[in-house]
């Protein structure tokens, strides 16, 4: 999929993620108020721990998962992952679960995470989803205004063990 960025003046690409994406979209998850305390920093110098590497080869290789970059003039700006799940609710449809969602810190407010979610509903309509949920922490409200703008609905309570 490609949307143009009006700002940038260049085209906003949404395709699978390859593995020589995953510095970029560690350094993405590492970026953020909450994922700096869960993920590292990978500058170029360094090498990208092997959990990380074993996770994308996991998802991958995988057909129930999608991992997406969005890309801008060859940089990756953007980046989600989908989960399809067969459950015996909705009489046995497939769900998405949409989850990982960042947009570079620099790059917000140019429809990038606009055109992320309108790609990942199409990914899962197109798998025949019945639902698509999201998942976001609850101290992201400004990521919950986005969210609802986008027709999410708060209908259901969520639930964490860390393990």
């Amino acid at each position: 999929m490609t949307s143009s960025d009006r700002s940038e003046g260049n085209a906003i690409m949404l395709r699978d993620a390859r593995e020589t994406d995953l510095r970029a979209i560690l350094n993405l998850l590492a970026d953020d108020p909450l994922g700096k305390h869960r993920e590292p920093a990978v500058p170029e110098n360094a090498g990208i721990p092997s959990e990380y590497e074993a996770a994308f080869e996991a998802i991958a290789t995988d057909h129930r998962n999608q991992l997406v970059v969005a890309e801008i003039g060859g940089r990756i700006v953007g980046c989600f992952q989908l989960i399809f799940i067969r459950g015996l609710t909705h009489r046995g449809g497939v769900w998405a679960t949409i989850a990982g969602v960042r947009v570079a810190q620099a790059m917000r407010g140019r429809g990038i995470g606009k055109a992320m979610m309108q790609d990942a509903i199409a990914r899962a309509r197109a798998r025949g989803c019945v639902l698509a949920r999201l998942m976001t922490d609850k101290r992201r409200s400004e990521a919950h205004r986005f969210y609802r703008a986008l027709g999410f609905v708060s209908s259901h309570e969520g639930m964490m063990l860390h393990l």
